[in-house]
């Protein structure tokens, strides 16, 4: 028999190397040991109860989905047409430029009313001979409340002081009271909705003379499809209450700052306008 107890590491080691490789796989002691007995007692012996389940905690009910109460549809989500419709009867019943300002406030049938800071109704003498009708307001204007304040605007205050005229002489206003979003131009459906107003201020204004400044106004009051440069210069006739107002389109202010190779053109369109004040008769 070995000697267990006399091997350091390296000869315990060396011993288990040798028993492996002769075949040896299980030790056994000294003593015999009944391993089928103790299996016997192990299957004999009483298994305990299985571990009762943990019970889950039932989820929550899920409600079911509250359907969304429909959208109020603002006044500004009307039809065209009922919007149209709106717009005249509202100018029509204005019997003052102050009533035809408070309707115009209060109508809601045009989107651009919401992105714009607030209402662009006129400005100058409301008994004006010469009536000048622009695009619409920009960020100036928008700020301030008046039309033609901007850059723009002061142009326009020199071009009409070469010919003596001023803002207490004059009446300015816009086919869109309202700002358009980024200064674009407005759309065909936004300047049908706002033209039976500046039709009706026309009317209430009853000036002798329009002066239709760039595409967009001349094109609108006019009903005309031409471009400006076609238009410009040329007298025309606008009818409007019984009376018939002599119309002078021009190129606009915003347009000469851009072009001012173009102001000579622009001239010769305020020398007309002076000679017919002139013709008529002094202010």
């Amino acid at each position: 028999m070995i000697d267990l107890t006399a091997l350091d590491r390296d000869g315990a080691a060396a011993l288990l190397r040798f028993y492996r490789d002769i075949g040896v796989e299980t030790l056994v002691a000294e003593t015999p040991f009944d391993r089928f007995a103790q299996s016997q007692a192990e299957f004999s012996r009483p298994k305990p109860p299985p571990p009762k389940p943990v019970e889950k905690p039932r989820p929550a009910p899920i409600a079911p989905p509250v359907k969304p109460a429909a959208p109020v549809r603002p006044a500004a989500a009307m039809s065209q047409d009922a919007a149209t419709a709106s717009a005249r009867e509202q100018a029509a019943n204005a019997q003052t430029l102050d009533e035809l300002r408070e309707k115009l406030a209060a109508f809601d049938g045009c989107a651009l009313k919401n992105s714009a800071t607030q209402l662009v109704f006129a400005d100058g003498a409301p008994d004006a001979r010469v009536m000048l009708i622009g695009e619409g307001p920009g960020a100036d204007e928008d700020r301030q409340g008046k039309p033609f304040v901007g850059r723009a605007g002061q142009l326009l205050d020199k071009m009409l002081a070469a010919i003596g005229l001023d803002r207490t002489k004059v009446y300015i206003a816009n086919v869109v009271p309202w700002r358009p979003p980024g200064n674009r131009t407005p759309t065909p459906q936004e300047l049908a909705l706002c033209l039976p107003f500046v039709r009706r201020q026309i009317e209430l204004v009853a000036p002798d003379f329009l002066v239709l400044l760039g595409a967009c106004a001349a094109q609108t009051v006019l009903d005309e499809k031409e471009g400006i440069m076609r238009l410009r210069g040329h007298w025309r006739d606008y009818a409007c209450g019984g009376k018939t107002i002599r119309a002078l389109p021009m190129l606009h202010p915003a347009y000469l700052l851009r072009a001012p190779l173009k102001k000579a053109e622009a001239w010769r369109d305020l020398r007309a306008l002076k000679k017919a004040i002139d013709h008529v008769g002094a202010f």
